[in-house]
């Protein structure tokens, strides 16, 4: 029997596309600029494979007529048109759970990087500034107030690590969820006001682009930090580079951009800034992980069984 044939829509971990190669014919990205090859490819690839950066347009999915699944390398599937795929009748799956500690771990770490100074007390250190003088007093983290947008598993498991901190929690989400204890507020601007750092974990998409803008901002005020761990769509990158410019708040540490890999200069150029390179989940032990579940949705779907982690209507 032919090995089921899957289009591989954006760069992927060796792990990963070894397992795939070693079970299916994989089609490599053919789809970015190689249209006569996608044409000759297309009536056979059964199956999708991206991350979650990754674009699967409408467009793309209309050109797979043997199409049966996207599954997606990651917790986000914003880049995904659901709607086409199910109208398709097509399943789309992710990778959830696996990287909650990871991200939630990460976003505790830029927040005491940001606040504390962390990397700007190591530049100190290594450019022999030390004999000089001491450094510059940091925030303090332990007692602070943290607001979390969006109160899914990994908002929550960032509030569990916050708590032992010692810290007060408030978040804001779609609705108030029963199964916490941490404050609510209906929106971004309630909540900004009232704390001293803001982690955004909410998902990306058009319903949060530009979640955090300008009023945000300015409500969080010139001692508030922020930290996005979410997508870069949800910050209004441009208000954000105003605000830091002009001191409405005290700093920002980021993991995720507007335009990644491209960065804009201003905020490479800011020393109250932490950046890094959309790695939350970039452990060695989660991204196995994560590629597991690529592969056991692959095979649930191609052995005619329920799929895993099966992204919802």
């Amino acid at each position: 029997m032919a090995r089921p044939e899957v289009l591989v829509a954006a760069p992927l971990m060796p792990y990963l596309m070894e397992a795939l190669r070693r079970d299916y014919t994989v089609h490599d990205r053919i789809h970015q600029g190689d249209p006569a090859a996608l044409a000759a490819a297309a009536p056979g690839i059964r199956a999708v494979v991206a991350n979650g950066e990754a674009k699967v347009p409408r467009e793309l999915i209309a050109q797979l007529p043997a199409l049966e699944v996207i599954t997606v390398f990651g917790v986000g599937y914003d880049g995904v048109d659901v709607a086409a795929a199910h109208e398709r009748g097509v399943p789309v799956t992710n990778t959830p759970e696996v990287l909650n500690d990871d991200v939630a771990d990460l976003a505790m770490g830029l927040l005491l990087s940001v606040a504390r100074r962390i990397p700007q007390a190591d530049r100190f250190v290594r450019e022999g500034a030390w004999p000089k003088g001491p450094i510059a007093l940091a925030r303090k983290v332990s007692g602070g107030k943290l607001g979390v947008v969006g109160m899914g598993r990994i908002g929550q498991a960032i509030a569990r690590r916050a708590e032992a901190f010692g810290m007060h929690i408030s978040y804001t989400a779609r609705s108030p969820r029963s199964d916490v204890n941490y404050t609510y507020y209906p929106d971004a601007v309630a909540l900004a006001t009232a704390v001293d750092f803001l982690i955004v974990i909410t998902p990306g998409g058009a319903a949060t682009r530009g979640l955090i803008d300008a009023r945000v901002l300015q409500a969080l005020g010139p001692q508030g930090y922020l930290v996005n761990v979410a997508r870069g769509s949800v910050v209004d990158e441009p208000a954000l580079i105003h605000a830091l410019e002009q001191g409405h708040i005290a700093g920002a540490a980021l993991d995720v951009f507007a335009a990644e890999p491209h960065v804009p200069d201003k905020l490479r150029e800011m020393p109250q800034v932490v950046l890094t390179p959309h790695m939350a989940s970039g452990t060695r032990e989660t991204r196995e992980a994560m590629a597991n579940l690529v592969l056991a949705n692959l095979a649930a779907h191609f052995a005619g069984k329920p799929l895993p982690t099966r992204v919802p209507a």
